[in-house]
């Protein structure tokens, strides 16, 4: 039996966008729709101006490829930054989170994703090409390769680390293991190894 549609088109497509962010799924767009409808001027409206403001100003910053309103990007404009420090992530939600944590004040490069062969992801899909080029052409000291411990995401670093192996930098990658505040008794076997492996002196 096929869905009788209860609103109009333009209500419609309004579901149907939002359904296709990350975390919403068909009834949670329903409702988040019903409530920018019922809070049209405090929500709606402002929601359509940001949205609009955002596609006319937002782009790609061409030297490490974040997301900002001018290009080159704050971060890269910034000249507190530490020049000789890289650090290289999957992508700008990751940037955003090692810059809310604040425990370095280095630069950045986003490659966009993560090698994967199944997926038909391959270097030229990335922004590995421009990370190759700025690390031969930049006088860096260190490259951080602060990817994710996934397979794909393992396979990347390592694809970097051999592209990098001719030039005089550190690569160094994040450690993984135990979390600040976590009790082993909740941890995976495969972090719990890990964290074995990669132990310090106390």
């Amino acid at each position: 039996m096929a869905q009788k549609k209860v609103a109009g088109p333009e209500i419609e497509r309004l579901i149907q966008l939002l359904a296709k962010l990350p975390g919403l799924g068909p009834r949670s767009a329903r409702r988040a729709a019903l409530h920018l409808i019922k809070k049209k001027d405090q929500l709606l409206v402002p929601l359509a101006e940001a949205m609009g403001i955002a596609v006319e100003k937002i782009g790609i910053c061409s030297h490490c490829g974040t997301v900002d309103t001018s290009d080159p990007c704050a971060i890269c404009s910034d000249p507190r930054r530490d020049p000789k420090v890289l650090v290289v992530v999957e992508d700008v939600a990751d940037l955003w989170a090692l810059e809310r944590a604040g425990a370095i004040n280095a630069c950045y490069h986003v490659l966009g994703g993560t090698l994967s062969p199944l997926d038909g992801i391959g270097p030229d899909d990335l922004n590995l090409a421009a990370l190759i080029t700025r690390c031969e052409a930049e006088e860096l000291e260190e490259v951080i390769l602060a990817i994710n411990a996934t397979v794909e995401g393992q396979t990347t670093a390592h694809y970097v680390m051999d592209q990098l192996a001719h030039l005089n930098v550190n690569v160094t990658r994040l450690a993984h293991g135990v979390p600040v505040g976590g009790e082993l008794d909740y941890l995976d076997e495969g972090t719990l190894a890990q964290a074995l492996r990669a132990r310090t002196r106390f």
